[in-house]
């Protein structure tokens, strides 16, 4: 079963398409605006992802709703989390296809960090709410010990490290 939209609520709404549309491509497609159970309203905006009218990423632009100042719209700071730990990802196909999103994100003034997990290896950089997006390329196939492992993990209690990365590395954002 495949999801057919993630939402989020944003704080500026023309910063995100900025960055939704004018960087990683997904195309405005729907708003629906109504009323907010709570109180107030809001407008729901829904990006098409590589021309699939049935996955879309969507974001809340929320007014005059209980509490809206003090509203935290980066995932991890409003759960009290550690950076990175909420996040989405998309998937890219090729190593090169991996490679120039890296290079769109920097020529779009974003760093990028870059991870070989030794099974997929992946891009991140910041949306401007400070979440985390991620591209990710699977690299390698899943095994009995993989699944093996994963399972004993559940009862784990101690630090039991899975090896180190094959690759970290941070882009510095290009020049404007």
């Amino acid at each position: 079963m495949a999801y057919h939209h993630l939402a989020l609520a944003v704080k500026d709404i023309k910063a995100t398409h900025a960055f939704y549309e004018g960087i990683m491509g997904f195309e405005l497609v729907k708003v629906e605006v109504a009323p907010i159970q709570e109180g107030g309203w809001g407008k729901h905006f829904f990006y098409r992802m590589d021309g699939d009218d049935s996955r879309f990423i969507a974001f809340w632009e929320l007014h005059d709703t209980p509490n809206q100042a003090d509203h935290v719209h980066n995932l991890n700071k409003a759960a009290n989390l550690p950076q990175g730990t909420n996040h989405y990802s998309f998937a890219v196909s090729s190593k090169e296809e991996l490679e120039a999103w890296r290079k769109k994100w920097q020529a779009a003034g974003l760093g990028v960090f870059e991870i070989d997990h030794n099974w997929c290896h992946s891009i991140y950089t910041h949306d401007p709410d400070g979440n985390f997006v991620e591209f990710c390329l699977t690299t390698g196939q899943f095994d009995s010990a993989d699944r093996e492992r994963a399972l004993s993990a559940l009862d784990e209690t101690e630090f039991k490290p899975s090896p180190p990365p094959a690759l970290m590395k941070l882009w510095e954002a290009e020049p404007a």
